[in-house]
């Protein structure tokens, strides 16, 4: 199974990163269980800057949130300023007290001979937030329309226009307002990209 979640690694300049990322965690576990992962991996690719990160200092923290907001940011680049950090507790890096649930992690192996790079992490600790209110239909939507934006350069506008109007539905009737500020940030993305303004 496939999460969403934010992870934060180190800069060659000693300052956080903050980027989604999908971890692979076991199909058979429990969701009760998942407060006591104990390792995960990650595929980033090469040329991204958490792996480019996770090569040089190869700890990190993974965070689970249900803030679309910030996952919307996060997945076009454009999360500033950066949430409040903490230092992590048993690795050199961050903590974003504001998730629902964190995982401080170890690179253990990797295998890189393939486009997206394996990465096997080992859980040092793990952290408890804010509760996790859930995901309802305009909160998946906005997961859907973000995915959609970090695409725009590879989907024809007309496929991404037609999703994003089925999609805006269910934020206009099931959305609280941090979803619509989520869909508002990522429709004027779209704009900004179509007009040439944002570089893929």
């Amino acid at each position: 199974m496939i999460l969403e979640a934010l992870v934060t690694t180190r800069n060659p300049d000693g300052t956080p990163h903050l980027a989604p990322m999908g971890p692979r965690v076991p199909d058979d576990r429990p969701a009760r269980d998942w407060v006591n992962l104990a390792a995960f991996q990650l595929k980033p690719y090469h040329t991204s800057h958490t792996y480019q990160n996770l090569r040089r200092h190869p700890e990190g923290v993974l965070h689970v949130t249900d803030d679309v907001l910030l996952l919307a940011r996060a997945a076009v680049g454009r999360v500033e300023p950066l949430p409040e950090l903490r230092p992590a507790v048993r690795v050199a890096g961050w903590v974003w007290p504001g998730a629902c649930r964190w995982y401080e992690f170890r690179v253990t192996a990797c295998d890189d001979r393939t486009e997206r790079v394996v990465l096997d992490a080992a859980v040092e600790t793990v952290g408890v937030g804010v509760d996790f209110f859930g995901f309802n239909r305009a909160r998946h939507a906005v997961l859907e329309v973000a995915i959609l934006a970090t695409r725009v350069h590879l989907l024809p506008r007309e496929q991404i226009e037609a999703d994003l109007a089925r999609y805006a539905t269910w934020v206009e009737k099931t959305g609280g307002p941090r979803e619509h500020e989520a869909l508002a940030f990522l429709r004027e993305y779209l704009r900004e990209s179509w007009s040439g303004g944002v570089a893929p």
